[in-house]
């Protein structure tokens, strides 16, 4: 599924990446819907380039109606962005992506936007203070070729393989939900370039391996806790 990776810490522009960012320690960095609404407002947000503040100023001057992001916003979605979202998964203590970096050192503004931003988010909603993430986001280069479907396939189950839910569509912080045509597209995240897939057709491939997923996490967690 991945790549040989020749320099870790080298992100190539049009290079396909698993982007994954943890909390420190395992610490919950998702308690509700609105922590959760708000990562996926900084996703949204900061994918583009040129923006003209932070994202809690925007929605401090926008105002909260559809986050401003429809009306007020539009003028900014012709801009060019840093990154596609290919995919994400939002879980309680980390964020899973799927990235395609379209500027120099994009997935690293990117990353360094959402994290700060939620972290500022986060810390006065919450009145805590400290540092939110581990030190820096890993990465992994992905083949742009029939195995990223399997990727994507791997981050929606995210949610069922941790008994979230019982079913990935009943995950409201992914993406699934607009790969199987259950969701209206909104600008988010775009696939279609590097994916050519049905939604129905999408649907099937995912639930075909759900059970075995989470089988393969249960051995994980028995391997993991006798180290």
């Amino acid at each position: 599924m991945y790549n040989k990776i020749v320099n870790k810490d080298v992100l190539y522009n049009q290079g396909v990446y698993h982007v994954i960012s943890r909390s420190i320690a395992g610490y919950k960095v998702f308690n509700n819907d609105k922590d959760y609404e708000r990562m996926v407002l900084a996703l949204r947000f900061y994918q583009f380039k040129d923006l003209p503040c932070k994202l809690s100023t925007f929605l401090k001057l926008r105002g909260t109606e559809n986050y401003g992001f429809d009306k007020n916003f539009k003028k900014y979605l012709d801009n060019e962005k840093i990154v596609n979202i290919i995919a994400y998964c939002l879980m309680s203590t980390h964020i899973h992506l799927i990235l395609q970096q379209l500027e120099d050192k994009g997935i690293s503004l990117f990353m360094k936007n959402i994290l700060d931003s939620y972290s500022r988010y986060f810390n006065i909603s919450h009145k805590r203070k400290g540092p939110l993430w581990e030190s820096r986001f890993k990465h992994i280069s992905v083949n742009k070729d029939a195995q990223l479907i399997h990727l994507t396939r791997y981050i929606h189950s995210n949610s069922t393989t941790a008994g979230l839910v019982k079913k990935p569509k009943d995950w409201l912080y992914s993406s699934y939900r607009e790969y199987i045509g259950e969701a209206e597209p909104n600008g988010l995240i775009n696939y279609e370039e590097l994916l050519d897939i049905k939604p129905k057709n999408y649907q099937k491939f995912v639930n075909d391996r759900k059970d075995y997923q989470r089988k393969l996490a249960i051995i994980k967690n028995l391997i993991e806790s006798n180290l």
